[in-house]
């Protein structure tokens, strides 16, 4: 008898953080993308982040079974903002819009010690693109950030329209 008839392949979430400041800034895939939202928000939980910004679109929540993502987060503690951007693009002017207090928030969170989660479908592009955005603001330069971002995430910031506003700022 197979005992793994009726087991699918789960992948856990993985946290890829740094110290920006006096704080931890850490980028990852959306929960449940890996096959299991639940142990995925049970970790997010116990890694307690004060604020959670989510690059993701709601169809990609639906897809990875975490319709209730900003829900559950709220739930844990966290502060929740979605800026939902299309995969593999730059922000889109509502984000843009909603920038500069998201990022006040997460800056200041990350001066006062806390803990900064981004994520997007793959942990990679657009998270990437905002975790160097908020290095960058937090005083890195721009090409010490990239390095420091890359040794924890290799493939973050995944199109030059992302690295373009990561590292200016400007909109397209």
């Amino acid at each position: 008898m197979d005992d793994n008839i009726g087991c699918r392949d789960v992948t856990p979430l993985t946290l890829h953080a740094l110290s920006v400041g006096e704080g931890i800034l850490a980028l990852c895939p959306l929960p449940g993308a890996g096959g299991d939202f639940q142990g995925d928000m049970a970790h997010l939980h116990d890694w307690q982040p004060g604020l959670v910004i989510s690059m993701t679109t709601d169809v990609e929540h639906l897809g990875a079974g975490a319709a209730s993502l900003g829900q559950d987060l709220q739930a844990i503690g966290c502060r929740w903002y979605h800026l939902p951007v299309p995969d593999y693009a730059p922000p889109t002017p509502e984000m843009l819009e909603q920038w500069p207090e998201v990022s006040a928030l997460a800056r200041q969170a990350l001066r006062g010690g806390g803990r900064v989660l981004v994520h997007c479908r793959g942990g990679c592009g657009r998270s990437g693109m905002v975790v160097l955005r908020l290095m960058i603001e937090a005083g890195e330069s721009p090409d010490q950030a990239l390095q420091r971002l890359r040794a924890v995430r290799p493939c973050a910031v995944e199109t030059e329209p992302q690295m373009h506003w990561a590292v200016t700022g400007a909109g397209l």
